[in-house]
């Protein structure tokens, strides 16, 4: 339970606690429900995280609980990157194969992204924002750095995760608001 309040716990980092897990699950399940929290388990994709649930007591004017699971607001180049790495990610599902790991260069995610960021003649400055984009998704959970040899490209794992907090319906709609963003962006460039 402690693990859980602290982060997301992922099968392939701890088996033990794991393993743990799964066998004490219902009681995982009540501790975390006194707390105002769902407990949510892919045994499939193997990871476990907390979610906070709607305080019942909201509706009536009572004075509302803090939150133990932070929310946090996510920058356009933030949800345009977990859109971007979702689809991804559902396209590599739907390909098959024997890997269930989604392995992406830096260089690749910069290419998902120079598509729907502004053109400009400063590559250096494009790459950085999506550098800082990047690692800001890496301290969110949602990609992995991966060790790399010396002299060797960046490489990054997208974890499996992603798919329970980017679903099919956050896709829908952002898809809507970038499809605005893009005839936004060309109605500008036809302007100039």
């Amino acid at each position: 339970m402690i693990h859980l309040l602290k982060s997301v716990l992922y099968r392939e980092d701890d088996e033990r606690l794991w393993a743990s897990l799964l066998r004490l699950q219902s009681r995982v399940r009540e501790q975390a429900g006194v707390l105002l929290l769902d407990l949510l388990l892919d045994e499939s994709e193997g990871y476990a995280f907390l979610k906070g649930r709607p305080d019942p007591d909201e509706a009536e004017g009572v004075p509302r609980l803090p939150r133990l699971v932070a929310r946090r607001a996510l920058s356009y180049p933030v949800s345009l990157m977990l859109a971007l790495l979702r689809r991804r990610l559902a396209e590599f599902d739907a390909g098959g194969g024997d890997n269930t790991r989604l392995v992406l260069a830096r260089e690749d995610i910069v290419e998902l992204m120079r598509v729907f960021l502004p053109e400009g003649s400063n590559e250096a400055k494009l790459i950085d924002q999506v550098e800082s984009t990047i690692n800001r998704v890496v301290d969110l959970g949602f990609l992995r750095r991966l060790k790399a040899a010396a002299g060797a490209a960046e490489h990054y794992e997208v974890r499996r995760i992603l798919k329970a907090f980017v679903d099919a319906q956050w896709l829908a709609e952002f898809d809507a608001r970038l499809e605005a963003y893009r005839t936004a962006l060309s109605d500008k460039g036809a302007a100039s």
